[in-house]
């Protein structure tokens, strides 16, 4: 596209091929990981990668660079630095999820930042009558909370209404999955509905299970789904991303989390049928009505230091044996290591088979803890974080009628842990936490004042 050699795009600088394989010889050592994440709190088994992700010190380093270049000349920062560096970063996400165009590629702030782009769209074609009143958006129940809100913000409001799938947990396979999907698929479709946009996990948050996202997209398109958008806030760095095979109009990955850039900056591929749509950046900037690449790349004086460095980040992987592969492959393997020594220690049990998980799992919780809601979950944690250095979600599983529930020898388990693996985490992250639930399941006096009455 021509776009792409225009001066606000980066010209022809910028590479654009960029190597998903290691080129050097020598790969990082266990000393120079721990070096990497040296400014990491050495007191807290830090074992919730998933919400925040880390940056290793090289990465940080180059993200100071481009903050100081800023700094030194603004102006011939902006007029010839951004948009190469920014092109440069976008054409090695390009590679990485193979996509066809580097137009098809968007850096934005964050998931959040690119559900409400994709949503706004949608709720403007409601306002505007191309969509009838309660035609729908499916999604999954356990969405990420934002995307919740933002469907209240953008679609529900200007008439749209919304169909939740129940996601089953614990969950034992694909086909579970699926089949609750198309249940959900037939009640948006009942009376004539449309559903207009369907809302897919490629990992889900809370609980975590991997989505067999690409058989769920095909389901849509069979099913007549106008649009599908995958929030895949925890997939690039964790599984796999092919974004022509999974055949999404939208897909969004943060890359603070698991591919080691700074916070905050995530990608959002468009495909080109679906460019033609009036999606724009939620920041009306000079760049408006330029395409959403351009417009996300220029919403005012901000730090842009976290959209440049991706090439940094693809440098540090790349020092790993079989890079991004190897790392993935590694935190696959540790985390169900992980999850299944504390599931014997605590004789309790793994929320999902380890095929339908990357680099976090859910592991139940004993039952005498005695989690009984959301808030006692949440007060678990925090006593988790402030009396025994463990930092790691919570997540509270009622029953729903007629569910009998996963049951340990005192009772149902109504709580599991997400416990995640990144490559600067330690065995001894993991026996902390085991150790603090042992010592707080055979202590009711502690539980008492966790969940006071």
């Amino acid at each position: 596209m021509e776009e792409a050699k225009g001066p606000r795009n980066g010209g022809d600088s910028s590479p654009t091929q960029v190597s998903k394989k290691p080129r050097i010889s020598g790969y990082i050592t266990e000393q120079e990981i721990h070096e990497e994440f040296s400014h990491h709190n050495p007191n807290v088994a830090r074992i919730n990668n998933g919400s925040f992700g880390s940056c290793p010190g090289s990465v940080l380093a180059a993200q100071k660079n481009w903050q100081l270049q800023f700094l030194q000349q603004p102006d011939d920062f902006y007029f010839n630095t951004l948009r190469k560096g920014i092109l440069h970063s976008r054409t090695v996400i390009k590679n990485l999820i193979n996509a066809d165009d580097v137009d098809e590629i968007s850096l934005v702030d964050n998931a959040t930042t690119a559900a409400a782009i994709v949503l706004q769209q949608i709720g403007r074609a409601f306002a505007e009558g191309k969509f009838a009143k309660n035609d729908t958006v499916l999604m999954l129940h356990c969405a990420y909370e934002a995307v919740k809100k933002s469907i209240q913000a953008y679609v529900t409001r200007a008439g749209g209404s919304v169909i939740e799938v129940q996601l089953p947990f614990p969950v034992n396979s694909n086909e579970e999955i699926i089949a609750e999907f198309k249940r959900g698929l037939g009640k948006g479709k009942a009376n004539g509905k449309k559903i207009r946009l369907a809302i897919i996990d490629h990992i889900t948050a809370l609980p975590c299970v991997v989505v067999p996202v690409k058989e769920l997209v095909k389901i849509c398109r069979e099913e007549g789904v106008e649009q599908v958008f995958v929030d895949a806030a925890h997939a690039i760095g964790s599984v796999d991303i092919n974004v022509k095979e999974i055949g999404a109009d939208f897909y969004v990955s943060n890359l603070h989390k698991w591919f080691f850039c700074p916070p905050s900056v995530a990608f959002l591929y468009c495909k080109k049928a679906s460019s033609e749509l009036d999606v724009h950046h939620l920041v009306v900037s000079h760049e408006y009505g330029n395409g959403l690449p351009i417009e996300s790349a220029w919403v005012g004086t901000r730090d842009y230091s976290s959209q440049l460095v991706v090439p940094a980040a693809l440098e540090f992987v790349n020092r790993f044996e079989d890079g991004i592969q190897g790392i993935m492959k590694r935190n696959h393997e540790e985390v169900i290591k992980m999850g299944r020594m504390l599931a014997e220690s605590w004789r309790t049990n793994l929320g999902s088979p380890p095929e339908m998980c990357a680099g976090m799992i859910m592991v139940g919780l004993p039952s005498r803890l005695r989690v009984s809601s959301e808030d006692d979950a949440l007060r678990l944690r925090s006593h988790l974080r402030e009396c025994h250095g463990v930092e790691v979600p919570i997540h509270f599983q009622g029953l729903r009628d007629g569910e009998e529930g996963v049951k340990d020898k005192d009772g149902v388990i109504t709580a599991y842990a997400r416990i995640s693996h990144q490559i600067y985490n330690k065995f001894e992250d993991y026996c902390r936490f085991r150790d603090a639930v042992n010592h707080l399941a055979e202590s009711r006096q502690i539980c008492r004042t966790i969940y006071p009455v």
